[in-house]
């Protein structure tokens, strides 16, 4: 993980200077660990940016080539610009202390606990933030606030993420994405189907195939997804069918998620992802502006030594078509 670090002058000559290396090694040691357990670079597709904010459109497929026989002409084809997604960054700060007292004293392990404390909320700031954003999804919202901020998480089609009727943009019928089936083999089967025959905004059949599956932290639904994709043979019977959903999955439990979607019900939603498709055409986008920033100055009102974090970024869903959601109670049924 990145962090881009600054430090005011003087600062080496006070007596927190034998302490600014150890932090900044500290603080970067920690992200490193987070970022490589974080879950967010195989939901989002991650990206940087130079701009305020980021316009974000896919285009149509062409028509094809036709049979023209001999000596026929060339025909004309062509290509639309599909829905527009504008993505604007947000700024994020935080902020910790070490105080004149504590290095005099030479308080070693308090002073590890403050900036450990620190890159850990900056961390577990952008997981939640994600989380947030998928559980405001699966509930059917346009808009999810967090952190008194609102955020637009519709798709580029003006619809919520998860719809029954994602309108196209030149032809074809209206497509769903949210369906109310729970968890079970025959379930995720019938929703893999329903992603096959997901389609482009000019009606043509896409390359969409399936291939994560995103839980939150429900036992039973935890047992469910690994009794249908973990043995090779069929999991409901005793005979010895082949069962082909086994090894083909790769399975999120992502508990950040169970904070942002009901579960009183005892329902819980499932979701399936191209991750493929998602790097490709980006359906659910992450960009950061600006990398975490750490400054370090002394307050001349209380001495203390005051590390600052600033970073810019946003993230939104545009093509909603690189999943699908099971296991809400306003979605369609799955079909045969």
């Amino acid at each position: 993980m990145k962090i881009i670090f600054s430090q005011g002058s003087g600062l080496n000559d006070s007596i927190y200077g034998k302490c600014q290396a150890p932090i900044r090694m500290f603080l970067e040691q920690r992200g490193e660990q987070f970022e490589k357990q974080s879950v967010l670079k195989d939901l989002f597709l991650m990206g940087k940016s130079e701009n305020y904010g980021d316009l974000m459109t896919t285009m149509t497929a062409m028509s094809g080539f036709e049979p023209v026989g001999e000596n026929g002409a060339y025909p004309l084809d062509g290509m639309q610009e599909g829905y527009q997604k504008l993505l604007v960054y947000d700024t994020w700060k935080d902020s910790f202390s070490i105080s004149a007292e504590m290095m005099e004293d030479s308080k070693v392990m308090d002073m590890k606990k403050q900036p450990a404390a620190f890159i850990t909320s900056y961390n577990r700031t952008r997981e939640l933030f994600g989380a947030a954003l998928y559980g405001g999804a699966i509930s059917g919202k346009e808009k999810v606030t967090y952190k008194g901020r609102e955020f637009d998480i519709k798709s580029a089609d003006g619809v919520t993420m998860f719809h029954t009727a994602h309108p196209p943009k030149v032809s074809g019928e209206t497509q769903a994405n949210k369906f109310s089936d729970d968890f079970s083999a025959d379930a995720l089967g019938k929703m893999e189907t329903a992603m096959h025959l997901f389609r482009g905004d000019n009606d043509e059949i896409l390359d969409v195939a399936p291939d994560t599956i995103l839980i939150p932290e429900v036992g039973g639904l935890k047992k469910e997804v690994f009794a249908a994709i973990g043995a090779d043979k069929e999991p409901t019977t005793a005979n010895n069918a082949f069962n082909y959903q086994y090894g083909r999955w790769n399975v999120i439990v992502w508990s950040y998620l169970n904070q942002f979607v009901d579960l009183s019900s005892g329902k819980a939603p499932w979701i399936l992802l191209d991750s493929k498709y998602n790097q490709t055409y980006g359906g659910a986008v992450w960009n950061d502006r600006i990398q975490l920033a750490v400054r370090s100055t002394v307050d001349e009102n209380t001495d203390a030594n005051v590390w600052r974090g600033r970073s810019r970024f946003n993230a939104t869903f545009n093509d909603w078509r690189f999943a699908a959601v099971g296991g809400v109670a306003d979605g369609t049924e799955l079909p045969a």
